[in-house]
């Protein structure tokens, strides 16, 4: 291992702050993408539930008006399918999204395990690990 080095140090600490913005992104992404397919699920819920209140109606009067009730549900079942369709693949995008927050939560532990590394070392050496700003505050003066 490399004697420990403030400038390492650093960089490590300032990759950790990238990494932990890259989570709080892939986060709300995440979030987005389970929004997404709860709604694609409650709708496709509420057309088949609507589908099957049209199939179940036997009060047609005429034959015009079982025309127009077969094609009305006709229609609903291809919205129907079309939106069990879509929330096939927001599940899919879904569980992608979640898995980059993951992947997005380990690279910013590795970078966070790395500097706490770093700065355990730079101690055990006898430096002192950066904490507060790296030029002084005030003038010369004081």
């Amino acid at each position: 291992m490399q004697p420990p080095d403030r400038k390492r140090l650093a960089r490590l600490q300032r990759l950790e702050r990238i990494r932990a913005i890259a989570k709080q992104t892939a986060a709300a992404e995440a979030a987005e993408a389970e929004g997404t397919l709860a709604q694609l699920l409650a709708l496709a819920e509420r057309t088949g539930r609507l589908a099957d209140d049209y199939a179940a109606r036997r009060d047609i009067a005429d034959a015009g008006a079982l025309q127009q009730l077969a094609q009305f549900r006709e229609g609903l079942a291809v919205v129907s399918r079309g939106t069990l369709a879509d929330a096939a693949r927001a599940r899919t995008h879904a569980a992608l999204k979640l898995q980059q927050l993951s992947e997005a939560e380990r690279r910013r532990q590795a970078v966070d395990d790395r500097a706490r590394a770093e700065a355990k070392a730079l101690a055990a050496h006898g430096g002192q690990a950066p904490v507060g700003p790296r030029k002084p505050l005030g003038t010369g003066l004081e």
